[in-house]
């Protein structure tokens, strides 16, 4: 593993940092490497991204430095930018993250612009993780509520604070739940991104996802299909007249998930593509 640039007692100026972390993280494997080293330094550095470039001449203090190294190291060893900053952006808005959830991706922005193409009331996510996809929808629809349900504890915990941040804590509540097995009611919408990796899949991920996110999350083992034969069998039950269900997939996924909403007699059922137009989302509605 490479190691990041070690800095003289005296702290640089940022430019003088950011030269020597671009080659240290490309020399680890990093693809993106000027634009991690970059985000790493404003995070150090306390400012926003968009505003480092007017910062690039300023010294920092050795606190800051020191932050930048530690995140460098963290980054060489293949930790997410966001687990590092503790945050990531999706659809506009900025949620906390850490190695108990899954990284919100634009990928799923796919899955949240077709939900939004159509009015509704109650929102049940399962498999909630930072909460990005259930906050998201309540927060673009203010008079919506929602229930975000996850089977581990402490990605509750982080979909909590989430709706905090974001002031959406009347609109919201979260519960632990296997699936559907302490959900009750019906809802105009149901959403999930389930994990869905294949087990043979796991060993050719990417290190930042399949060594620092949750196996829980990533994979149910198996032909990675498993928790959409639970969804399509229970979301009826839980479906108003006309609700809809979608859900996120693997892009080799499209066929088969579709079969198991038809088979449970959901109807309308179409699959759509992301913005790289890969089979991303399959929908369908009672």
């Amino acid at each position: 593993m490479s190691r990041p640039p070690a800095y003289a007692a005296e702290p640089p100026r940022a430019e003088t940092l950011l030269r020597a972390a671009i080659p240290a993280l490309r020399a680890a494997g990093i693809e993106d490497a000027t634009r991690d080293a970059r985000r790493l330094l404003a995070h150090a550095m306390g400012i926003p991204p968009d505003r480092l470039t007017l910062h690039l001449r300023d010294d920092l203090t050795p606190a800051q430095a020191g932050a930048f190294a530690e995140a460098l190291t963290a980054r060489c060893a293949r930790q997410p930018v966001s687990q590092i900053t503790g945050t990531r952006a999706f659809w506009g808005r900025d949620f906390r993250v850490t190695r108990d959830t899954l990284d919100p991706r634009p990928d799923t922005e796919a899955l949240v612009a077709e939900a939004l193409s159509a009015p509704y009331a109650r929102v049940l996510d399962l498999g909630t993780g930072t909460g990005c996809i259930l906050l998201t929808l309540l927060a673009e629809r203010p008079q919506s509520v929602g229930l975000g349900v996850d089977i581990s504890p402490q990605a509750l915990a982080v979909a909590t604070e989430n709706a905090r941040l974001l002031r959406l804590e009347p609109q919201v509540q979260f519960r632990a739940s296997d699936w559907f097995s302490e959900v009750s009611g019906s809802f105009d919408l149901i959403v999930s991104n389930p994990p869905y990796i294949a087990a043979n899949e796991m060993p050719d991920l990417a290190p930042e996802v399949r060594d620092w996110e949750p196996h829980l999350a990533l994979t149910p083992g198996g032909d990675g299909l498993e928790p959409y034969r639970i969804i399509a069998a229970h979301a009826p039950a839980h479906l108003a007249p006309g609700g809809r269900l979608m859900v996120e997939i693997g892009p080799t996924q499209g066929a088969a998930v579709s079969g198991f909403f038809r088979d449970a007699g959901l109807q309308g059922v179409r699959v759509l593509p992301d913005l790289d137009g890969r089979d991303r989302v399959v929908v369908a509605r009672l």
